[in-house]
């Protein structure tokens, strides 16, 4: 009886969840000449996707974050128009305000800081690393996180008023990222 008691004592002791893994994603990001300016991390939980990002170099100021329908970001000269738009599969209207919306890609602004310094986290329950919710980031064609010059105003179509590209990542598979012990 004793040793039941004990057992099911340290049972109880450890955490929801210890030792399982969830997947994970990474982008590193580059701005319009190709120059790494941080990275994003993206951990997929049961009620949504984790991204926290990481930057370092970019204008100071409110800018737009949005995941893209395709993963590339080669053309950074030309804006990085070929990761395409928003990864919207259900054709909603853009932004978070939007009553026929938001699409799946749509994310709050973040703030760079006058040293070109920033630290973003934000949770999304419209989008998913495998497709268990959500649009699916890793699919066949991938996709970007993409950051515009301006603030995103949440409703005007089709970027609400974020302005150019400037800074994209390709979104990436990576080890899965186990939970604390």
């Amino acid at each position: 009886m004793i040793r039941w008691l004990l057992i099911t004592a340290v049972f109880l002791a450890l955490p929801a969840g210890a030792g399982q893994t969830l997947p994970r994603a990474l982008a590193e990001i580059v701005d319009r000449d190709g120059a790494t300016v941080g990275q994003a991390e993206f951990i997929q939980g049961a009620s949504g996707t984790l991204i926290r990002i990481t930057l370092d170099g970019l204008p100071p100021g409110p800018k737009a974050v949005h995941i893209h329908g395709v993963g590339s970001c080669d053309d950074h000269c030309d804006g990085f128009m070929a990761s395409g738009g928003h990864l919207n599969p259900d054709d909603r209207a853009h932004g978070l305000l939007n009553p026929d919306g938001p699409d799946a890609g749509d994310l709050p602004n973040f703030h760079v800081h006058e040293s070109g310094h920033a630290w973003a986290e934000f949770h999304t329950t419209a989008a998913s690393l495998d497709g268990s919710f959500g649009a699916t980031i890793l699919d066949e064609d991938g996709a970007a996180l993409v950051i515009h010059e301006n603030p995103d105003d949440h409703f005007s179509q089709p970027i609400g008023g974020a302005g150019a590209r400037i800074a994209c990542g390709v979104i990436q598979a990576a080890d899965s990222w186990a939970l604390p012990d």
